[in-house]
């Protein structure tokens, strides 16, 4: 009946829904490459639809901004260290779509200055208060790559919370003054946050302190010696106590408060901001499941599959729906490893590495030659697959 209906005229939906090849295409740029190699073979018999999307990690910003059609805002904020800084933030509507690593991640400290005791989100409050003054009252955020270990105390500070030590000096959001606050003031905090809903991509599980929390586990990444790391951990510990006395809430066993630094856990406790993986918030929130439910074919991929792309990254997070509806689901990617063999047992049903020809990583990266790459594997894999139709 399929094979009638198909010589009647009756054109072949294919999604197209591929994350980032981080530092050379971005989603939706991977995904017209795509889209055009798929037209240059089965234009006429196919509806190829594009839809951008990420995991929650870098490029979720700028994929989600395509998906939804949102505006990028430019706003001065503060960097780790209190030094100003351009940051970007995308609007749509009412929906912040805010990456705390453009303010607040490891990548703007140079590695000689890098501190956890000394760094702070206090920029990455900035941006949510801008956003808010732009209209907006739900939020999506990102919150991996973080140089801080503060709790998100510099976050909230610049939200308008006080922190006191014992002598009731006003303490600034840093990690070497988690352990000095005693008090907590909530009569400054900027009365729209209570209109504000906050969804945090967060893809880890630890909890705030302890061997597995955010100062052992990621403090030495961030700059932190073996004696920070202890005296982070302690600092951590007092302020979930001082917390828990203040807001009588005890979240530092809770699943991803020690993401970023512990910035989970200030999100939740003072926010009540909600910690899902990111892939399933983008998900939702672009409702690419009712494009996969209407397909006939899905395509994803990344930049590079490996063991951790069985784990709940775009392409396996793409296929999972996919396989609720039976449908079938190639993934491309610059690069295979040998573990990704993962992937088809996590419902991706062929993989392909775009690499066509020796050359070095730098070229391989160049936007004119990934593009090509892909838009070639593509056609190549669609005629694989239509061939397997005929059967």
């Amino acid at each position: 009946k399929r094979r009638a209906a198909n010589k009647k005229g009756k054109q072949m939906k294919i999604l197209i829904a591929i994350d980032s090849f981080k530092g050379s295409l971005s989603s939706l740029e991977a995904g017209n490459a795509v889209k055009e190699g798929i037209e240059a073979l089965a234009g006429e018999t196919s509806e190829v639809t594009v839809k951008p999307i990420a995991d929650g990690g870098e490029g979720s910003l700028e994929a989600l901004a395509d998906a939804l059609e949102g505006e990028f805002i430019d706003v001065i904020v503060q960097n780790p260290l209190g030094e100003k800084i351009p940051a970007r933030y995308a609007l749509a509507g009412e929906l912040g779509i805010l990456e705390m690593a453009s303010s607040s991640g490891l990548m703007l400290v140079e590695k000689e200055r890098r501190n956890p005791m000394k760094t702070s989100t206090y920029g990455f409050g900035q941006m949510i208060l801008h956003a808010i003054g732009k209209g907006a009252r739900k939020f999506i955020v990102g919150i991996g790559g973080s140089a801080t270990n503060d709790a998100g105390t510099g976050m909230l500070s610049a939200l308008g919370y006080e922190f006191f030590d014992e002598n009731g000096e006003l303490l600034e959001g840093k990690g070497e003054n988690l352990i000095k606050i005693t008090k907590i003031s909530t009569k400054n905090v900027a009365p729209e946050l209570k209109e504000c809903e906050f969804l945090i991509a967060c893809d880890v599980d630890n909890p705030l302190f302890g061997k597995n929390g955010a100062a052992y586990v990621y403090g030495p990444q961030k700059g932190a010696d073996e004696q920070m790391v202890k005296d982070l951990d302690a600092g951590l510990i007092s302020f979930a106590s001082a917390t828990s006395e203040h807001f009588s809430s005890e979240f530092w066993n809770f699943k991803g408060a020690g993401a970023a630094g512990g910035l989970g856990y200030g999100f939740v406790s003072y926010l009540n901001a909600k910690l899902k993986p990111g892939i399933d918030i983008i998900m939702e929130e672009i409702g690419i499941e009712e494009d996969i439910k209407n397909a006939d074919l899905i395509i994803t991929g990344e930049g590079r599959l490996d063991f951790q792309s069985s784990m709940g990254k775009t392409p396996t997070g793409v296929a999972k729906i996919a396989k609720k509806y039976g449908k079938p689901v190639i993934a491309l990617a610059g690069s295979v490893t040998p573990c990704a063999g993962g992937c088809n047992e996590s419902g991706i049903d062929a993989f392909f590495s775009v690499l066509n020809e020796p050359v070095s990583l730098e070229e391989a990266m160049e936007k004119q030659t990934a593009t090509r790459n892909l838009k070639m594997t593509a056609q190549q894999a669609l005629r694989l697959y239509l061939l397997g139709r005929k059967g």
